[in-house]
């Protein structure tokens, strides 16, 4: 019973960590295109925040099984570029919270392809993903990239994540992993 658990609560985790990150994305698309002043504010920046630090919370847990310093180099990313990206933080320039984010999806590809729970496509596009947003660590060229740069860094985020949201992950595959990890 204990392992059906485990097989069932990272099957819960998956596929919450693909609904907020849904979620997430979502609201910001509403607020950049429809509302404005505090609700806008509110709706662009608090819930996608809030959303993603979930996402990264349960993304660690869930990929803690393919390595735990690795998983934890990317919460400590995401977690700083989150922070960044709600001050809204540049320097010359750049967008810091885009670039920390970039690594983090670096570093979720890497784990993702070392995975033996999840198509080895979804780290390659999460690893595409972060390439495209560490183009924000050259503002001339993000700028002349824009907007093809941000649609496919998010389609390659996007289908990895709706990935974990509609199928999850191969349960019994993660327990394997899981069990040589803590081993």
């Amino acid at each position: 019973m204990t392992e059906g658990l485990r097989e069932a609560s990272a099957q819960v985790l998956a596929r919450m960590a693909g609904t907020l990150y849904l979620l997430s994305v979502a609201t910001a698309v509403l607020a950049e295109f429809i509302l404005h002043g505090r609700l806008g504010f509110f709706v662009a920046v608090v819930i996608p925040i809030a959303c993603y630090m979930a996402v990264t919370v349960l993304m660690y847990t869930i990929f803690q099984a393919v390595s735990k310093p690795v998983a934890w180099a990317a919460v400590v990313f995401n977690l700083a570029g989150l922070a960044c990206e709600a001050l809204q933080l540049r320097a010359r320039g750049i967008n810091i919270g885009m670039a920390s984010h970039g690594v983090y999806c670096v570093l979720m590809g890497f784990l993702m392809l070392r995975s033996t729970f999840l198509p080895r496509a979804m780290g390659a596009l999460m690893a595409f993903a972060g390439v495209v947003w560490l183009v924000y660590l050259l503002p001339p060229l993000a700028n002349h990239l824009s907007p093809y740069n941000t649609v496919c860094g998010l389609v390659g985020e996007a289908l990895p994540m709706l990935w974990l949201m509609l199928r999850g992950v191969n349960g019994e595959r993660w327990k394997e992993q899981a069990a040589v990890q803590a081993a």
